[in-house]
């Protein structure tokens, strides 16, 4: 008989950072365009049309919306990240004017950056690690306060 497992330790902080509603809408118009271009050959081959060009929008819109971002395990998962706290320093809150000027000017190439161009704040964290070669971690959040108080949480917690 199996045991069952112990379960799984709940985020600290947990976000999607889903794609706005006007983007579907842009999906939607995707799949009609194929529509329309396919209906001089028939209504079953603008249907498919239709479905195959809205399918393959919809595809692309659900994918780069399904970026998250968790504090777990005393870990940071943004992405395919995967940072331990103890290799952070103190998170910054950005709001949209930092956080434009973090994404631009006064951005490092060598940073990890997870963002997003429609969410407008976002949260900086140093990497305190000696041996990685990443100066900051950027991620794009909604909830920037809350994401730097979980992380502040993980690390006491962790210490």
């Amino acid at each position: 008989m199996q045991q069952p497992s112990a379960p799984a330790t709940a985020p600290a902080f947990d976000e999607r950072l889903t794609a706005p509603r006007s983007w579907w809408v842009i999906a939607f118009l995707l799949g009609l365009s194929g529509a329309l271009i396919m209906f001089p050959l028939g209504v079953l081959p603008a249907l498919g049309g239709l479905l195959v060009a809205g399918a393959l929008a919809a595809v692309g819109v659900s994918s780069y919306g399904s970026a998250r971002i968790r504090v777990v395990a005393g870990s940071l998962v943004a992405g395919d990240a995967r940072i331990p706290v103890s290799a952070l320093g103190t998170a910054e809150v950005l709001d949209a004017d930092e956080a434009r000027a973090w994404r631009t000017h006064k951005a490092d190439p060598r940073a990890y950056m997870l963002m997003r161009s429609y969410v407008a704040t976002a949260v900086r964290i140093e990497v305190t690690d000696p041996e990685d070669p990443t100066p900051y971690v950027y991620l794009s959040s909604r909830e920037p306060e809350a994401l730097a108080a979980a992380l502040e949480a993980a690390r006491t917690e962790s210490a």
